[in-house]
């Protein structure tokens, strides 16, 4: 049973929306590296990762020493605490190696998310200051390789850690993934090549003198203005919420988790992997990016116990081919997450997966993520309806516009306090200040609180999105797009899709005498913002829908959309 679950300091009181989590057990001051040493040391024996598409398999010691010998080596190159390394890969075992090699010796692992396209990737490598990035080749259609020679054509002429680049300024060194070579970067097998004995002692020295509270992960989250912003996160914000999730979804020592979602995001990086380093349990990747065929796979031939993804992951696999073929028995539990889940899918995933520990948990990359998760043993309609109690050591409450908190039942914006939420955004002083305010992390989301404390997210202060359990924040998006010479006016907004929650809809009004078709609108986007961003609907309009103080209405826009493509709004928890 969850400890924390029969907590009563998670009921709202005096009628207020304004919980407070349990208090036990403490907090862990505790670094990751210090974490990794202790697991590896008491689960010597056991699985820490499996990496199906590599063929490799790890155990606790065997990715302690590995993470240790690609942390004396980045010492080598001239890494160091507090210097920004970036990690550009699908799901690899490079990327956890990576992951513990930077917490080993303080340097901040800059997440890059894997769909990042020319535009992006330039403006996070240098808003951070990126001294290095490890890279793999290439995913899907994304030629990574390629494209940092389009960023940086300086590489094909320096010697590996010598870059100069006039786009990249402060990027030094580039380390490759594979065995082939490329002009101007390492390989990542040399360079553990550089690692010795007195490497190691070194970087476990750093390691141990290290602070819980040092920056130790940037990830980038857009915001509703401007470029993406970079989340500045601490051992203490990312190890506590592990644990605190593991903890809540019932992972144990022995227990193995399939991990099908992607390592740069949070769900990936901290409720899963970190999930299991603080708990002992077996991480299993069962592919480079999501496949259900390839997930149900895992969890049939590794007799998974646990298993993470977005509705979309889960529905996908449910609807897979030959999907009564595959031994899903020994599945009892997870985590949906990362998008608002449809309850009729959580009822399929508790019986035909056999999950009937599932839960839902809600958060935000500010606040390491993980705020509210419902329990194990709570009764069912609260965990298909809600997302559950806030977590341990953390208090949230819903406010008015005023900042009043609001009575039980009542929707406001939701704002959390407490050891999770971030530094702040990297070099942001003025964005964090709006976002952070008395220690709150106002979250821009819309929610209500019961009686019992639980949660459920009703909408969105501003208009962020969810397609597929990825956040496109619509601002970002009418940016990149009035960069297109035809167009004068545009709104983006999000409609219902079935399967992937909401899908991005763009009305523009393009300058007069101009004319464009729906693919030229979406083939300007393609290879410059990732995926999920691009447009599925373009409309051409005369005019947008305005306030009479010259606001555009985008929900008019969004209910035009909704009746002129017979649309239906998904019933969610």
């Amino acid at each position: 049973m969850n400890p924390t679950a029969a907590t009563a300091t998670r009921t709202p009181r005096q009628g207020l929306s304004h919980v407070v989590g349990a208090t036990e057990p403490p907090l862990s001051d505790l670094t990751i590296p210090a974490w990794l040493d202790a697991t590896a040391a008491r689960y010597a024996d056991r699985a820490a990762c499996v990496f199906r598409e590599q063929g490799l398999r790890w155990t606790w010691p065997e990715l302690r020493d590995g993470a240790d010998r690609l942390a004396a080596a980045l010492l080598k190159l001239g890494f160091g605490p507090g210097d920004r390394i970036g990690i550009w890969s699908p799901n690899r075992s490079e990327w956890v190696l990576a992951q513990y090699a930077t917490a080993r010796i303080g340097v901040v692992l800059v997440n890059v998310n894997p769909a990042y396209r020319l535009s992006e990737l330039e403006y996070a490598l240098n808003k951070v200051g990126c001294q290095g990035l490890i890279a793999a080749p290439a995913f899907k259609t994304s030629q990574y390789l390629q494209m940092l020679q389009t960023l940086a054509p300086e590489l094909a002429q320096c010697e590996p850690g010598r870059l100069r680049a006039a786009r990249l300024p402060q990027l030094r060194t580039v380390i490759r993934m594979g065995d082939e070579r490329t002009p101007g970067m390492f390989n990542l097998a040399e360079v553990l090549g550089l690692a010795d004995a007195a490497g190691v002692a070194e970087a476990r020295r750093i390691g141990a003198g290290l602070s819980c509270f040092d920056a130790i992960n940037v990830q980038f989250t857009s915001g509703t203005t401007g470029n993406p912003k970079g989340a500045t996160l601490t051992h203490h914000n990312i190890v506590n919420n592990a644990r605190d999730v593991a903890r809540t979804m019932n992972l144990n020592p022995g227990d193995s988790l399939c991990i099908p979602v992607p390592l740069y995001h949070c769900f990936g990086m901290v409720m899963s992997s970190l999930a299991c380093t603080v708990t002992g349990a077996t991480m299993v990747f069962p592919g480079e990016g999501f496949d259900p065929v390839a997930t149900l796979r895992a969890v049939h031939d590794e007799r998974c116990t646990h298993l993470h993804g977005v509705p979309t992951m889960f529905i996908a696999e449910l609807d897979a081919p030959g999907f009564a073929d595959f031994d899903l028995k020994s599945l009892r539990g997870g985590i949906m997450a990362g998008a608002p889940c449809p309850i009729e899918v959580m009822k399929r995933v508790n019986t035909s997966l056999h999950m009937t520990e599932v839960t839902i948990a809600y958060g935000m990359t500010e606040t390491s993520p993980v705020s509210f998760q419902s329990g194990v043993d709570d009764p069912l309609d609260k965990r298909v309806a809600t997302v559950g109690r806030v977590m341990p050591h953390l208090e949230v409450k819903v406010v008015d516009a005023q900042g009043a908190t609001v009575p039980v039942g009542q929707p406001g914006e939701l704002c959390t306090r407490g050891y999770s939420v971030m530094l702040g955004y990297w070099d942001e002083p003025a964005r964090t200040a709006e976002a952070v305010r008395d220690g709150w992390m106002h979250t821009g989301d819309l929610a209500t609180l019961d009686a019992q404390g639980y949660c459920n997210i009703v909408g969105r202060v501003k208009d962020m999105l969810i397609r597929g359990g990825e956040n496109v924040y619509p601002r970002e998006v009418e940016e990149f797009l009035f960069r297109h010479p035809k167009i004068a006016q545009v709104q983006v907004f999000g409609v219902p899709d079935p399967k992937y929650g909401e899908e991005v809809c763009a009305w523009v009004v393009l300058k007069p005498g101009q004319q464009a078709s729906e693919a030229e609108i979406r083939d300007f986007c393609r290879d410059q913002i990732a995926h999920y961003k691009v447009p599925r609907y373009v409309r051409f309009v005369g005019e947008l829908p305005m306030t009479v103080t010259g606001k555009a209405q985008k929900f008019v826009m969004r209910a035009q959309m909704i009746e002129q493509l017979g649309l239906a709004e998904t019933r969610t928890a």
